[in-house]
């Protein structure tokens, strides 16, 4: 696992910035990866968020979209399983390997449906603490059109699918979006399969929503279900639940820590993280990084 560990970290380098022509040449040998899942939902990989892909006779119904020069090839992917348009994109976050893509499909008529958090942070400049970097505003064409502030339904492809808020946990405006019928469920960013999150406290998010996010889907769902990561690969129950053991541990390590007068940098040199860093830490959110997240959202 470590080595598949470091192999996903380097896919991480560009995970929430948007994508320009300086950064172009990085995606020049991303190859979009079509995975089936089950009644019709494929999952798609290539350099980003994992897209989630529904193909039926009511068209094409994508979550997420990765980064904009990966557009075509996202297109070309999604050809191989449906010859009808993209009709709707739900972004699980704002994020720019997860919106990426939102201009294009929205200029050719897919309606973008997100949280009302999503649509306000794409439509202003932000400022990501952690990586030193500003994010400028989208265009027009890459807002949801759709927004919704505790949660939505979708009803098409013989699916219902729910898109649910989770408050203050990856960022303020996070969903998971189940589809009942398949037994499918989207956790966007709240869970990184095999790697430590990271935790977008710049933008709202928090230790404390990640936990209730992650017991929120163990309580939607069953042994059955199939787990989609935001990044990392199909997962199920028992992981998703091994990852919630690791969050309240190491919230439980730095709380102790904390309350017991130490500063961020004590905290760190205290090195909580030691009993999960063999199977968890990796090379894009280092301990040090989710030690820093956690103490300043208790």
């Amino acid at each position: 696992m470590r080595i598949a560990n470091i192999v996903l970290a380097a896919l991480l380098v560009l995970v929430v910035f948007p994508a320009n022509a300086q950064t172009d040449d990085r995606f020049a040998k991303v190859e979009i990866a079509v995975t089936p899942i089950r009644d019709g939902l494929a999952l798609l990989t290539g350099q980003g968020g994992n897209i989630v892909l529904s193909t039926g006779t009511d068209g094409s119904f994508i979550i997420d979209d990765q980064y904009a020069p990966l557009n075509d090839r996202i297109r070309a992917a999604i050809a191989t399983l449906s010859d009808k348009p993209v009709r709707f994109v739900l972004n699980t976050h704002f994020h720019g390997d997860h919106t990426g893509g939102n201009e294009r499909f929205g200029s050719d008529g897919a309606v973008i449906v997100a949280h009302d958090n999503v649509r306000l942070r794409m439509s202003h400049a932000q400022f990501l603490e952690t990586f030193k970097r500003d994010l400028k505003p989208s265009p027009a064409a890459a807002l949801p059109l759709v927004t919704f502030s505790d949660g939505m339904s979708l009803h098409l492809n013989g699916q219902d699918v729910r898109a649910l808020h989770v408050a203050h946990a990856h960022t303020d405006g996070d969903a998971i979006v189940w589809f009942a019928q398949a037994r499918v469920l989207h956790m966007g960013d709240i869970y990184f399969n095999g790697l430590y999150p990271f935790i977008d406290i710049d933008a709202g998010g928090g230790i404390n929503g990640m936990i209730a996010g992650v017991e929120q889907a163990l309580a939607l769902i069953d042994d059955s279900a199939v787990v989609v990561p935001g990044h990392g690969p199909l997962s199920n129950r028992a992981e998703l639940a091994a990852y919630g053991e690791m969050l309240r541990g190491f919230r439980a390590q730095v709380a102790a820590l904390k309350q017991q007068g130490k500063t961020l940098d004590e905290v760190i040199a205290a090195k909580p993280t030691a009993p999960y860093d063999a199977v968890w830490a990796g090379q894009f959110i280092s301990p040090e990084l989710l030690i820093g997240f956690i103490y300043k959202t208790l």
